[in-house]
């Protein structure tokens, strides 16, 4: 299973339409990366006499995948952020 540890900034700021304030840029930065290993469960695919073997990840649907190619997004900070001054 690979990890993805990612932090979260959104950048609000406040107009009429939207007094409590609404964000209008969100940045998303990759932390750290904790790899799942090689691929358990390979598919075969086959194109007339070709065949070869391809990690499950590029052929089956996230709950068929073996536990190494599922893919695990973890947010770790969810800043929320209004600039001073004027609204964007």
């Amino acid at each position: 299973m690979t990890i993805y540890l990612v932090d979260i900034e959104h950048i609000t700021h406040i107009c009429p339409v939207h007094p409590d304030g609404h964000p209008y840029d969100i940045r998303r930065t990759v932390v750290d990366v904790i790899p799942g290993g090689p691929c358990r469960a390979p598919v075969t695919v086959r194109c007339g006499e070709q065949t070869v073997q391809i990690p499950c990840h590029r052929h089956e649907p996230a709950k068929r995948q073996c536990g190494a190619c599922r893919v695990i997004v973890t947010e770790r900070t969810i800043t929320i952020r209004t600039p001073d001054g004027a609204a964007a």
